[in-house]
C-alpha cells in the first residue's frame, strides 16, 4: 500500500438510502486505496423508514472491508442522505426508526406549515426553500400529530449524517449544507429560525451545532470501529453537497444525477429563493449555495416499466407519439405527492420499445425542466451537463438526456462521488485547503465526452402539454 500512497490517508463515507460506502483515499493524489460497502434495509409500504443503528453497523462493516488502510486514516467525513428525521431520546437512542427523505406521508403537514407561515414566497425568502413533504420540519410535524408519545420522548433531533458524526465523535454537530434541508435553518440569517421551531414545538437545544465550512466536528472517540482514535472528523454534509465537492464544482456547472431519485443542481454565488418550490435553495458545504431540484422517480421507476414490459432496460425504440409520466411513487418535482404513473397517446402501432423510451423521456423531462430554474441567468446555455449516478452508465439514459437537453454531456469516470466528496472534505480539513480545489487536483470530473445533439422539441412539447392537461388526474 505504501507505494500507492504518497500522502496521508482520509476516509470518505456515503451513507445513502440503500447502503453505506466507504473510500480510503490518498489526500494528496486522490488515489482510492481501499473501498467497502454494506447494505441498508428500508421498510416497504407507504412509510419509508430505516433503523439508524443499522447505518452504524453498515459503516463498521464497510470500514472493515477496507482493512489496514482505514486504521491508518488521519481524517474522516460523512456524506449522508438528506432530510431524514432521526429522533433520539435522552440517552441518545432512537425512539423510533428514522423517517427518510422519500417518505411522502407528511404532505398534509407540509401544506399546513406553508400556509401558516405566510405562504410559499415567505418561506422561500426566509428559509431559501418551500418545505415539501421531504423536509425534516414536515416530518417532525407529522410525528407530533401521528405519534405524540414518540415526539414527547424525543430529546434530540438529528439528520442521518449528524447521527453518524455524533456516534463517531460524541459531538452534536451538523453543517450548513445538510442543515439547509431541514426547513428550520434559515438561509437568510444562516441560523436556526426560532419562530419556525416554536411553531412545530421543537427547541433549538435539541438540534446540533452548525459548524462553519472547514471546521472540524471533533475526533474519533468510538471504540467499535476499525478507525484510529483521535483521527480528525470533518463536519460532514448532505449527499448532494458532498457530490458537488466530489466534482470540484465551480459556479454555473450544471449536474444531472440519475439514481433512485433524480437531481439537478449547480453551485451558485447567489442565495436562491424560488417561490414555486421547484428549486430547493440549499447551502453548499463551502460557503456558497447549491440550488437543487429533486425528482422521486428516476432509475427505479424506469426499471420497473422495463420489467412490466418484459424488456431489457436498454431496449428502447424511437418514434411514435406516446407520452409517459412515470410518477410511480408520487412526485416531488413537479409537486404531486399523490400522483401515480400516467400513459397518454397509446395507438395500435405503439411498440413496447417506444413505451419504454417514453418512460425515459418523462423522467428526464422533469429534471431538465427544473434545471432551467436551477441555473443562474448568466450561466452558459451550452455548458456541458455533468451526468452522474448509476443511470449515467446507461446508453439509453445518456441518449435521452442529450436528445432532450441539446447540451454536450460529460460522464465523469470517478465513481462514488458522495464518498469522494466526503474524502475531499476530510482532506481539506487535514491539509488546510478548499475541498473543492482538492477534488479538482484529484481530477474527479474527467470522463467520457459526448457532443451535443439537436434538441427534440416535438417530444418536449408533447410531454409538457400532457403534464399541463393532466393536472386533475395527477392531483387526485
Amino acid at each position: 500500500m505504501g507505494a500507492q500512497s504518497a500522502g496521508p490517508l482520509v476516509v470518505g463515507v456515503d451513507s445513502s438510502t440503500q447502503s453505506t460506502k466507504t473510500l480510503v483515499v490518498d489526500a494528496e493524489t486522490g488515489v482510492v486505496v481501499a473501498r467497502g460497502q454494506a447494505p441498508h434495509t428500508v421498510s416497504g409500504g407507504e412509510g419509508k423508514e430505516s433503523d439508524p443503528g443499522q447505518w452504524w453497523r453498515a459503516l463498521g462493516e464497510a470500514l472493515a472491508q477496507c482493512g489496514d488502510a482505514a486504521r491508518q486514516a488521519s481524517a474522516l467525513s460523512v456524506g449522508g442522505q438528506q432530510h431524514g428525521l432521526v429522533a433520539l431520546d435522552a440517552a441518545g437512542e432512537p425512539v423510533r426508526p428514522a423517517m427518510l427523505w422519500n417518505d411522502v406521508r407528511p404532505a398534509p403537514q407540509s401544506e399546513r406549515l406553508i400556509a401558516e407561515l405566510g405562504g410559499a414566497e415567505a418561506w422561500a425568502d426566509r428559509v431559501g426553500s418551500v418545505p415539501g413533504p421531504a423536509f425534516t420540519v414536515a416530518k417532525w410535524a407529522w410525528l407530533r400529530a401521528n405519534e405524540p408519545a414518540a415526539a414527547a420522548a424525543t430529546a434530540a433531533v438529528r439528520l442521518p449524517h449528524d447521527y453518524l458524526t455524533q456516534r463517531l465523535t460524541g459531538e452534536a454537530v451538523t453543517d450548513r449544507g445538510d442543515a439547509s434541508g431541514t426547513g428550520w435553518w434559515a438561509s437568510s440569517t444562516e441560523s436556526y429560525d426560532l419562530e419556525i421551531l416554536e411553531r412545530v414545538g421543537l427547541s433549538a437545544g435539541a438540534l446540533p451545532r452548525v459548524a462553519l465550512p472547514g471546521e472540524a466536528a471533533g475526533t474519533v472517540h468510538a471504540d467499535d470501529l476499525p478507525l484510529p482514535r483521535g483521527a480528525l472528523v470533518a463536519a460532514g454534509t448532505g449527499d448532494n453537497m458532498a457530490a458537488a465537492l466530489g466534482l470540484g464544482l465551480r459556479p454555473g456547472q450544471p449536474v444531472l444525477s440519475l439514481g433512485t431519485s433524480g437531481t439537478v443542481y449547480a453551485v451558485s454565488t447567489h442565495r436562491p429563493a424560488d417561490p414555486t418550490g421547484t428549486v430547493a435553495g440549499f447551502a453548499d458545504a463551502r460557503g456558497d449555495w447549491l440550488p437543487l431540484a429533486c425528482t422521486l422517480n428516476c432509475t427505479l421507476a424506469v426499471d420497473r416499466v422495463a420489467a412490466l414490459l418484459g424488456r431489457d432496460r436498454e431496449a428502447v425504440e424511437a418514434g411514435g407519439s406516446v407520452v409517459m409520466l412515470p410518477f410511480l411513487d408520487g412526485e416531488r418535482t413537479p409537486n404531486l405527492p399523490g400522483a401515480s404513473g400516467l400513459v397518454h397517446g397509446l395507438r395500435h402501432g405503439t411498440t413496447a420499445g417506444q413505451l419504454l423510451q417514453a418512460a425515459y423521456d418523462g423522467a428526464v423531462f422533469a429534471l431538465l425542466e427544473a434545471l432551467d430554474r436551477v441555473l443562474d441567468k448568466d450561466a452558459a446555455a451550452d455548458a456541458p451537463l455533468l451526468l452522474i449516478g448509476g443511470g449515467a452508465r446507461g446508453r439509453a439514459w445518456r441518449d435521452t438526456v442529450r436528445r432532450l437537453s441539446g447540451r454536450p454531456v460529460v460522464v465523469p469516470e470517478a465513481q462514488e462521488l458522495v464518498a469522494l466528496g466526503a474524502a475531499a472534505q476530510a482532506a481539506g480539513l487535514l491539509l488546510g485547503e478548499d475541498p473543492a480545489a482538492v477534488a479538482r487536483r484529484w481530477g474527479t470530473a474527467r470522463g467520457a465526452e459526448y457532443e451535443a445533439q439537436e434538441r427534440d422539441g416535438a417530444a418536449w412539447d408533447r410531454i409538457a402539454t400532457t403534464l399541463a392537461d393532466s393536472g386533475a388526474l395527477l392531483r387526485r
